[in-house]
């Protein structure tokens, strides 16, 4: 649930009046949100650098495979954002923000969190990905 909400977290940030590379980094967001709440992984992991890394070493293979997971174990997932903190700087950016992440059930969650997330972006290309994550329960 954690790595899920966390994810979805990173996919609502989207935004206006920003400069071109922080207008893409927010598209890239929204569409990996949107990638996420129709339950498509692959779609989301697009936006996932080849050389991820996260909480205690997770690589790529593993962020996959657990935002899978989660898809599997939440009929519904939640997030509310906090004010998202975005610096870019040339072809890198940080994206820090909290988040409060429900999943469960059809109706009710069952489930409820709060974090606390940093995240590093790269362009690759003229497309951002992320590289880096590192989040905390609050």
């Amino acid at each position: 649930m954690a790595v899920a909400a966390v994810l979805l977290a990173l996919g609502v940030l989207a935004g206006c009046g920003r400069d071109m590379p922080e207008q893409r980094l927010r598209a890239r967001l929204a569409a990996m949100q949107e990638a996420l709440e129709e339950r498509h992984a692959d779609r989301f992991m697009e936006g996932v650098a080849a050389d991820f890394s996260g909480n205690g070493g997770l690589d790529r293979a593993a962020l996959q495979q657990m935002v899978r997971l989660q898809l599997l174990a939440n009929t519904r997932v939640g997030l509310t954002l906090g004010p998202a903190e975005v610096q870019v700087h040339g072809d890198r950016a940080t994206v820090r923000f909290s988040a409060v992440a429900t999943g469960g059930g059809r109706v009710l969650p069952e489930r409820a969190g709060v974090w606390e997330v940093t995240s590093g972006w790269r362009d690759e290309d003229g497309q951002w990905r992320l590289y880096y994550a590192e989040w905390k329960r609050r």
